[in-house]
């Protein structure tokens, strides 16, 4: 079986909206200027969607991080406020030399919310905080279709996780692989997951490894059924994995074979 591949398959034209984006840039003494955030602009729907860097105190002054921290928020406000066309319009008169937009750009989206993360992690190159603001991210070839072979999971770097995150020790990120997990997860897409499944896993979308087959692992949505035995336990009788793309198939695994290990539950993408 080949590879993955960390490549999108060809978005469909129907599916995409026109967009335009402008980088926020900052001067800051002795570091020059900055990028610190990325705005981008659903002009069918006159909205804006905008992220900023939360690393102020790695290279602001002192006295100006609080105040950058509430500029996200300020910003946000100011927009829903005007509508996207019309923030531009003031800003791009207003704003100082220290602090300005660059020219818009065209693009093409899918999701504005996911554009908006690969757009941010593609200008904005913030400092990591370890499970602060960033999680890490390894080699582990996830594949949202078949069980594809891997090579030894190793940790490569680190990826900023949104605002909304609540960051802990137990998270990672990996790349998904496939078709299989549409629409929820596109093909390539950068994925956060939790070790530990606590609970019932009914009805999660978990990742999955099967050991013993070349560290194969896969994304798939839990279902399972249980029978009391003889003994009195409560006993595994089947277990499904369930593709979301309905162009694909569930499958069953042994529930008396031990070589598949539920490794993490799915919490959300990056992009």
């Amino acid at each position: 079986m080949p590879g993955p591949s960390a490549s999108r398959q060809p978005i469909s034209v129907e599916s995409t909206k026109p967009a335009r984006y402008s980088l926020l840039l900052a001067e800051f003494p002795g570091r020059g200027e900055i990028t610190v955030g990325v705005l981008l602009e659903d002009p069918g729907e006159n909205k804006l969607y905008l992220r900023l860097r939360r690393d102020w105190a790695e290279f602001a002054p002192g006295e100006d991080v609080e105040v950058l921290e509430l500029l996200e928020e300020d910003l946000s406000a100011k927009a829903a406020g005007l509508g996207a066309a019309e923030f531009f319009r003031y800003y791009e008169d207003t704003l100082s030399n220290a602090v300005r937009l660059s020219d818009r750009r065209a693009t093409i989206v899918e999701d504005f919310d996911r554009a908006l993360g690969r757009l941010y992690r593609q200008h904005v190159k913030s400092n990591v905080r370890e499970f602060v603001t960033h999680l890490p991210r390894y080699s582990l070839a996830v594949a949202a279709g078949p069980f594809l072979d891997n090579r030894a999971v190793e940790a490569e770097d680190w990826e900023e996780a949104p605002p909304n995150l609540r960051l802990t020790k137990e998270m990672f990120v990996a790349r998904v692989v496939g078709r299989s997990m549409l629409p929820l997860i596109p093909d390539g897409a950068l994925c956060v997951f939790r070790r530990g499944v606590v609970g019932s896993r009914n009805g999660r979308l978990v990742l999955v490894e099967a050991q013993g087959l070349a560290d194969r692992y896969t994304v798939k949505r839990y279902r399972s059924e249980k029978a009391k035995g003889l003994d009195g336990e409560w006993a595994h009788t089947r277990i499904t994995l369930e593709p979301l793309n309905p162009e694909f198939e569930a499958w069953d695994l042994d529930p008396e074979e031990n070589r598949y290990q539920i490794l993490a539950e799915f919490v959300q993408t990056l992009d």
